[in-house]
């Protein structure tokens, strides 16, 4: 079993996650802790000095995580996203293409369901913010350009 879960080879960010607000208003934090309905473009102006995006999923059902990933991706962010609280070993394929990069789920993954999991889908049908290439670019590369 895994408590947390990493696919990146930098160094574990070591200190505590604060509130959105409380990151702003500090110049001195690196790691900021993102609750359901913040909005993750405010950090924009500061991604430079964040290290670690924490992004709760306070219940299965709210996907708003997932927006917040794919738009902190879309805005240049190359750091550590980590999805924290009730994450679900079957979303991780999912959370995967939309951006994070770290798991700390309430419950620890299995890895055998991990591995699973990860495997399942050998193709895509769309760009999201991995570098998986869908298979229609695959089948018709001489499309990929428009």
């Amino acid at each position: 079993m895994a408590d947390v879960l990493r696919f990146r080879d930098d160094p574990v960010p070591d200190e505590p996650a604060v509130s959105l607000d409380a990151f702003l208003d500090q110049t001195n934090a690196a790691s900021v802790r993102i609750e359901a309905g913040d909005d993750v473009r405010r950090l924009a102006p500061v991604l430079d000095r964040t290290k670690l995006i924490e992004v709760d999923f306070p219940k299965f059902r709210d996907g708003r995580g997932f927006s917040s990933a794919r738009v902190l991706r879309e805005m240049g962010y190359t750091g550590e996203i980590k999805a924290t609280g009730d994450v679900l070993v079957d979303l991780l394929f999912f959370m995967r293409r939309c951006g994070f990069d770290s798991f700390a789920p309430n419950v620890p993954f299995d890895e055998a369901d991990v591995e699973a999991t990860l495997s399942r889908y050998p193709y895509v049908y769309q760009s999201a913010a991995d570098a998986a290439v869908p298979i229609w670019q695959l089948r018709h590369p001489e499309l990929a350009n428009g």
